[in-house]
């Protein structure tokens, strides 16, 4: 009878360690997708605004058509989420970068087209 219950705890003890590892990795999965969902959201709203002052005339602070001369107002350079940054700004197309402030490894790439919609979305790190 001893042996038995020695048995049945060391099984209850593997079955408790199994069932924390699970529930950190459920945890640490969902970290990484709140955190991925909320810089596409902020990828988002920065490809509306850079719509914005593509459309914008150049007497009145806009691009006039042109994304080339567009920079990230400092204020939307940098939050919780990550940081953003221009990889190429050309007339017709402004390609976004944004880093995760979670993990420098997991990053997600834009690319805004002339009508203001995100045509290309790469997921880099463990946003894949």
């Amino acid at each position: 009878m001893g042996q038995q219950q020695i048995l049945f705890i060391i099984v209850g003890v593997i079955v408790i360690g199994i069932a924390i590892t699970v529930g950190i990795s459920i945890v640490s999965a969902q970290t990484v997708a709140t955190n991925r969902d909320a810089i596409i959201n902020d990828l988002n709203h920065l490809s509306s605004y850079a719509y914005q002052y593509r459309l914008r005339l150049r007497s009145m602070g806009g691009g006039q058509g042109d994304y080339s001369s567009f920079s990230i107002p400092p204020k939307m350079r940098v939050n919780e989420d990550g940081t953003y940054s221009i990889a190429s700004a050309e007339m017709n197309t402004l390609s976004l970068t944004a880093v995760s402030s979670e993990n420098e490894s997991n990053t997600i790439s834009v690319l805004v087209g002339s009508e203001g919609k995100i045509t290309a979305w790469t997921f880099g790190g463990d946003f894949e």
